[in-house]
């Protein structure tokens, strides 16, 4: 069993999906969790449910200044950053290249590759100066393989891939850094996928998908010494034998 009493916890894209999953089951092992997005009525409801161990903040991780800020203010009433989990990401416009909306594309960038530095460069300082530290970036198959209309999405899993691989050569001697592929899972993103028609993860049922709460449980047991032997790579929730080394069905 993992034990996190005393950890502190970071969680961006904690509002929903994903992110509410694992503040949920971080803080069942005992973490303390700070809540960070731009949805600041949500955290401050997930805040309130889970009780004095979270602390909600509001933060566009695109900002620098508001992720630093959130930094600073984790560990001024926490006392410690011991894990960074960059988990806000946005998928849409899903659009043609050649008629997809300029801004919106720039904003897929800013949120899921400028995102996930920002949470690194504002960590990272704190954890060398700890001497350890585990930073777990949410990953995507759209990082290995193009998929139409899905160009912003696709080339920012793919930065943020290759940003976290960079983290661990540089950091990897004393960091636990790793990315997460989840495969697909049934929250908000797939409705808007569903939504769009476009490509064959538009296709699936919503029971094809997997529970956020598996995510959640993978991310918890990514932060034990069972998974040491990860450091580095990108694990992968569609693989048997890992989801068997995790507890899940």
């Amino acid at each position: 069993m993992t034990d996190l009493t005393n950890k502190t916890v970071l969680i961006t894209g904690a509002s929903r999906g994903i992110g509410a999953a694992a503040a949920r089951a971080f803080a069942a092992k005992g973490a303390r969790v700070a809540l960070l997005s731009r949805s600041t009525g949500d955290i401050a409801d997930l805040a309130g449910e889970i009780g004095d161990a979270a602390l909600a903040i509001p933060c566009d991780v695109s900002n620098w200044t508001e992720m630093a800020r959130a930094v600073d203010a984790t560990v001024e009433t926490f006392g410690s950053l011991d894990v960074v989990i960059n988990n806000a990401g946005i998928i849409e416009p899903i659009t043609p290249l050649a008629e997809v909306d300029v801004d919106g594309w720039n904003t897929v960038i800013d949120v899921n590759i400028k995102g996930v530095f920002h949470g690194m460069r504002a960590a990272l300082p704190i954890m060398q100066a700890q001497g350890a530290g585990t930073i777990i970036t949410i990953s995507s198959g759209a990082a290995h393989r193009a998929l139409a209309g899905w160009s912003a999405y696709c080339t920012s899993k793919a930065g943020a891939k290759m940003l976290t691989e960079a983290a661990h050569v540089e950091h990897g001697e004393t960091l636990r850094i790793m990315g997460l592929s989840p495969g697909t899972v049934a929250t908000q993103m797939q409705r808007d996928i569903k939504a769009s028609g476009v490509g064959p993860v538009a296709a699936l049922e919503w029971e094809d998908h997997i529970p956020p709460e598996w995510v959640a449980d993978a991310l918890v047991w990514m932060c034990s010494a069972q998974a040491d032997d990860l450091k580095g790579t990108e694990v992968s929730l569609r693989d048997p034998d890992i989801r068997q080394r995790i507890g899940l069905a």
